[in-house]
């Protein structure tokens, strides 16, 4: 008779797991993973394949090291400029290859939580899960009152893995600023603070709860937003109980054309719908990926995961509708003043490669999709920007960004030559015909707007364009003494590390010499001065490194 093989439970699944343990396992698999980096990095010269190999360890790294690291990989996969491309694929698979838990243990907890046998409180219920998430489930069921409904159960053991991990990787993140102080700028600490907020919310279904019933009135007057109706009767902090909302998942594009859904009105209906969320209720969905969002057969937008609701500070939020609107209007010094003032962009003592980049970006980009080759143009001035590092990201921010690049990569995936302003039209036309005494913020987004209809109007003509871009070609004239400055001064730093090297490979050599002097008669010393000189040579080895990176950086931005 064969028996049924039980898969090895995943390291955070153990029944005994210690702290200590938990450091372990998360110690060693951070350190394995800076290893792998450089290694890829300096030994197999980012070759595509030992990429691809390591972005697939990460992924079974992260699923065995539980629902905390998955969703830190989540939360990575939108970050391309962050990571290389191989490894944001990879972690694009980690919301499809989350393993469920087992039915009876979603029963057994469902029942403890509700009080009640399963049959009592549903008339139905699908014991196979419909979906799987790195920090629960969800089954179909059926109230006794004919309602079809969803049941989201919570992971078993959840609330005690996620209070462990929350002191390990405060350590974890510790250790690192101290290890590298460049790790400092990104404020780590406050993103850390931040995610686990984010995450203790999440697994309170109330919460959720709450945050869907906010989410709902917001919207009331936008009948094709559509956010399921909440069963309270049957939601506790561990179960969740919401409306049966079947739909086409937000990526399928082939299913929408089949269905005869327009796309581009799919995607202008979620882009005005988050700019409505971030620009005027300040209360926004900080993780719309494919799995938490769906369109109905009629072409509704259909919200299905609340957990990660965050909400705007009021004065971000006013300097966000300034950006936008300043974006939309191509004021380069207004998108810098309001980066600035919220934090995004420190002042340094020369901020004309900030201004030429972000002018650039506005004039190339604002109106058709994004090319990476069009950069070329601006080597200069993204070396600069290298060398002085005037970005930052404030931990609130990186929610926005991650909310925003997610959104951007479901509409490319439905057109791929999208564009913000003309998705955006028709929420700037909705708030020039907004009432003033709706309340601050869409009195200032009515402002900017009519302020932007305005500035169109007054666009200047021909001759004053060209005279716009005489001085602008003046300017430049004035940025290439500028550039040949940043020249001589990576000729100079280029020069200090040759003269690094070569003292560190006199030292090197003389302590080896003397080592092998040594070694006949005065063994101990010969040992230390063998010591030395392998010190002494690693130093080397890292100035020889960086030498080569400089003279490469400085060699790009010059062709």
């Amino acid at each position: 008779m064969l028996t049924p093989t039980v898969p090895k439970p995943l390291r955070w699944q153990r029944a005994r797991y210690s702290p200590l343990a938990r450091q372990i396992d998360i110690f060693a698999s951070a350190l394995n993973l800076m290893f792998y980096l450089w290694w890829d990095k300096v030994v197999a010269r980012n070759s595509p394949h030992h990429r691809n190999r390591r972005a697939q360890w990460l992924v079974g790294t992260l699923l065995d090291l539980g629902p905390t690291f998955i969703k830190i990989g989540q939360a990575l996969s939108t970050r391309a400029d962050l990571l290389p491309r191989e490894y944001v694929q990879a972690l694009g698979q980690l919301q499809d290859r989350v393993p469920p838990f087992g039915s009876a243990e979603a029963i057994a907890l469902i029942e403890s939580e509700l009080g009640n046998s399963i049959h009592t409180l549903y008339r139905d219920f699908d014991p196979y899960p419909l979906a799987s998430a790195s920090l629960g489930q969800v089954h179909k069921a059926r109230l006794h009152t004919g309602e079809d409904v969803v049941v989201k159960v919570q992971r078993p053991g959840l609330e005690r893995l996620f209070n462990l991990d929350f002191e390990v990787l405060h350590r974890l993140v510790r250790f690192l600023e101290r290890l590298a102080p460049s790790f400092r700028k990104y404020d780590l600490e406050a993103i850390y603070h931040e995610f686990f907020e984010l995450l203790y919310k999440e697994i309170d279904y109330i919460h959720e709860g709450k945050n869907a019933d906010g989410f709902r009135v917001n919207f009331t007057d936008y009948p094709r937003i559509i956010v399921p109706k909440i069963y309270w009767r049957y939601t506790t902090k561990k179960v969740l109980t919401l409306e049966y909302l079947p739909g086409i998942k937000i990526d399928d594009r082939q299913t929408m054309e089949a269905c005869g859904i327009n796309t581009k009105e799919i995607i202008q209906l979620g882009i005005c719908c988050y700019l409505k969320q971030l620009l005027q209720d300040g209360f926004f969905q900080s993780d719309p990926h494919p799995g938490n969002m769906a369109v109905s057969q009629d072409g509704h937008l259909i919200f299905y995961d609340f957990g990660t609701m965050t909400e705007v500070k009021p004065i971000a939020k006013d300097q966000m509708i300034k950006t936008f609107f300043a974006v939309l209007r191509k004021d380069t010094d207004e998108v810098i003043d309001t980066l600035t003032y919220m934090g995004l962009i420190e002042p340094v003592p020369d901020m004309t490669p900030v201004r030429r980049l972000i002018a650039f970006t506005l004039e190339k980009f604002r109106e058709k999709p994004v090319e990476l080759q069009a950069f070329d143009q601006m080597r200069s001035e993204i070396y600069a920007m290298f060398e002085q590092q005037p970005f930052r990201l404030p931990a609130q921010m990186t929610f926005i960004l991650k909310s925003i690049t997610t959104l951007d990569g479901i509409a490319r995936t439905l057109d791929p030559e999208y564009n913000l302003l003309s998705a955006s039209k028709p929420f700037i036309k909705s708030l020039t015909v907004s009432k003033q005494g709706r309340g601050n913020v869409v009195g200032e987004l009515a402002r900017q707007a009519k302020d932007f209809i305005q500035y169109k109007l007054r666009q200047p003509n021909a001759t004053e364009i060209l005279l716009r871009r005489l001085e602008e070609r003046l300017e430049q004239g004035e940025i290439q003494f500028n550039v040949r400055a940043i020249e001589s001064e990576r000729a100079l730093k280029r020069i200090n590390l040759a003269i690094k090297c070569l003292m560190y490979a006199c030292l090197a050599g003389f302590t080896l010499l003397s080592g092998t002097v040594l070694l006949g008669t005065y063994s101990n010393w010969a040992i230390a001065a063998f010591a030395f000189s392998g010190f002494w040579f690693l130093i080397l080895l890292r100035s020889l490194i960086k030498l080569a990176v400089r003279e490469r950086l400085d060699n790009l931005s010059e062709r």
